[in-house]
């Protein structure tokens, strides 16, 4: 599994040198980052599916952080919900960019792609099939649904995912729902009428 202590802007950072040579922002940045490590991984695993690509945009949030930290401000808003938005900013970037690069280049079969085993898959054959489907809806939907769908699913309040996307509550909640009707219907699909 993808740690964000593999990351160089850690390593940079010498969690590990003298404290009292360390300088301070970058010993706090670190501390924060290790201890909120979870949300880039949530992030790196929501929309990387690679272990190259997580590998890659863990260091890319990493990084956007570390040079954003200075403006970061704890009375306006958590370190947690300031790390979210820029992960995800971060990763929609990336995604856009992805999409860009197929557009000019030949993509493999897609029906070849969804034949081969999924790296980031635990356990047995068979045992995590809802979670794999549920993984494939999220992962077609667009960058700002999809990350709608992992704040979501990461137990986030209405009120702090409004604040990390930047749209209102009722629109946080409205889309929710219609994205949750959405994947119930693709999961679950209507069992069509047998014609004799």
């Amino acid at each position: 599994m993808d740690t964000i202590t593999d990351l160089p802007v850690i390593d940079a950072i010498d969690t590990h040198a003298d404290p009292r040579q360390a300088d301070p922002p970058q010993a706090r940045f670190a501390a924060l980052l290790d201890r909120h490590r979870g949300i880039v991984l949530k992030v790196a695993h929501g929309y990387c599916r690679d272990t190259e690509d997580r590998r890659d945009l863990l260091q890319d949030i990493s990084v956007q952080a570390w040079r954003a930290f200075p403006a970061f401000d704890p009375s306006r808003s958590r370190f947690s919900t300031w790390l979210y938005r820029i992960a995800l900013n971060v990763a929609i970037s990336q995604v856009r960019r992805s999409q860009l690069r197929r557009q000019h280049h030949a993509s493999l079969d897609d029906e070849a792609m969804a034949s081969l085993p999924d790296p980031a898959a635990h356990g047995p054959d068979g045992a995590d099939a809802g979670i794999r489907a549920l993984h494939a809806v999220i992962d077609r939907l667009d960058p700002l649904n999809r990350a709608l769908m992992l704040l979501y699913l990461d137990e986030r309040s209405h009120r702090e995912i409004a604040e990390i996307l930047g749209i209102s509550e009722g629109n946080v909640a409205t889309k929710l729902h219609r994205l949750r009707q959405r994947i119930r219907e693709e999961l679950d699909p209507p069992a069509t009428p047998r014609t004799p």
